[in-house]
C-alpha cells in the first residue's frame, strides 16, 4: 500500500516557485495515484483567494494547475481557519471547495500522514 503524502503549501502564488511546485508535487502524486492531501496554511491561502491578476506582475496563473487537482483525484483540500481570518478572506469566496481547520484539527490532519512536505 503507497504512504500518504500531505503537501503544506505555504507561500503566495506570487512569493516565488514554492506554490507551484507544490502543486506540482501534488499534480505528480496523483497520477501515480498515491493517497495525498494538500493544506493551503499562512499566506498559501493566497493561492485559493479570487481575482488574482498574475499577468499584472508577470507572474504565471496557477489557476489552471489547481483546477486540475481533482482530475488527478486530488480531492483531500485543507486550509488553515486561522490563516484565512488573519489574511481576511473568507471560505465562501474561496477558488476550490476546501476544508477548513482550526488549530486542533490541522495537528490530527498532519498526524494521519505518513509523509508531510512543506513548501
Amino acid at each position: 500500500m503507497a504512504k500518504s503524502l500531505l503537501i503544506v503549501s505555504r507561500q503566495a502564488p506570487w512569493s516565488g516557485p514554492s506554490a507551484r511546485e507544490a502543486l506540482d508535487i501534488a499534480l505528480a502524486g496523483g497520477a501515480f495515484e498515491l493517497p495525498i492531501g494538500l493544506l493551503f496554511l499562512d499566506d498559501g491561502v493566497f493561492q485559493l483567494a479570487p481575482g488574482q491578476r498574475p499577468a499584472s506582475i508577470e507572474q504565471k496563473d496557477l489557476q489552471a494547475n489547481l483546477q486540475a487537482l481533482p482530475l488527478f483525484g486530488i480531492d483531500e483540500l485543507y486550509v488553515a481557519a486561522r490563516s484565512l481570518t488573519e489574511r481576511g478572506l473568507v471560505t465562501d469566496g474561496l477558488k476550490l471547495p476546501a476544508q477548513v481547520l482550526d488549530d486542533a484539527a490541522l495537528r490530527d490532519l498532519i498526524q494521519r500522514y505518513d509523509q508531510v512536505i512543506t513548501l
